[in-house]
């Protein structure tokens, strides 16, 4: 028998690109603020536990969280040979730097996340996804990454995983060329950067090629896209686009077979088949 929906409270997210609506029935909003960057919303949700919601779009819930940040992470942090100091570009949730710090080779890892708030409220909202911030090689800048990597000193960094929040407000400026160009100067002769490259079913055209041709621009000459579920963005399904100074491979495939700390998605045969091109995609 189906259960009678007894709440009328639902949080809708219109997609235009996709004419569609994403809602998920909601039983409070714990909290609404105008920072001086965006709006932040915090609902509790029936199903999908706490949903963060920015500028009307939702961020994450803490149901299905962690496809994306192991996705926009592992993948990257497996295919560079020794990764030792990462940057992290946005992913204020902190969920991107819990996962990072699993890897006990990496020796620093920055964060920069332009608006504070963001990380003061998902400690208070998403605490579980929080628990790597006093990690004694974690140093957080609340600051502009655009102007950070400016001044951020040629061949330091081994990964750079951009975080970020869809092209525009605060983060247009991290899909155009002379961000890429600071980010290519910053990384190591073997450096490589992820950024989060949206829908590939719906955003294929309109972001994710105009992004991958951005960063060719700034001479990253080696791409290669990986795709993923992700329940709470609009169709679905996600993708993210790795970038090398020199040609990507797999990298390091027995660490990421034999995994010594606990995912919930990645694993070493995700790894390898988020790498295939659906046949669409590779006629594009």
């Amino acid at each position: 028998m189906p259960v009678k929906n007894t709440h009328t409270s639902w949080f809708s997210e219109y997609c235009p690109e996709s004419g569609s609506t994403f809602s998920l029935e909601t039983t409070a909003k714990l909290h609404q603020e105008q920072s001086p960057y965006q709006t932040i919303e915090i609902f509790e949700s029936r199903c999908f536990g706490n949903l963060l919601v920015i500028d009307g779009f939702i961020m994450l819930s803490s149901r299905d969280n962690f496809i994306y940040h192991e996705m926009i992470t592992h993948p990257a942090l497996f295919s560079h040979p020794s990764p030792q100091h990462v940057v992290i570009v946005g992913g204020g949730d902190c969920g991107a730097l819990q996962q990072v710090a699993r890897h006990q080779g990496v020796q620093t890892i920055c964060q920069i996340e332009i608006d504070e708030r963001v990380t003061r409220l998902c400690e208070q909202y998403f605490p579980e996804l929080c628990t790597s911030n006093h990690d004694r090689r974690v140093n957080f800048q609340f600051t502009d990454a655009i102007e950070w990597m400016r001044a951020a000193g040629s061949n330091s960094i081994d990964v750079i995983i951009i975080d970020s929040t869809d092209p525009v407000g605060p983060a247009e400026g991290l899909f155009q060329k002379a961000f890429y160009a600071d980010c290519f100067a910053a990384l190591k002769a073997d450096g490589l950067l992820i950024q989060q490259s949206e829908s590939p079913l719906i955003h294929w055209q309109t972001i994710t090629q105009p992004m991958q041709n951005e960063m060719r621009a700034a001479a990253f000459n080696h791409l290669k896209t990986i795709f993923f579920p992700q329940p709470v963005y609009p169709t679905g399904w996600w993708s993210a686009t790795l970038a090398a100074k020199n040609q990507i491979t797999f990298g390091r495939e027995d660490e990421s077979r034999n995994l010594n700390f606990k995912t919930e998605y990645y694993n070493h045969a995700i790894h390898t088949g988020a790498f295939a091109v659906p046949a669409f995609l590779g006629k594009l």
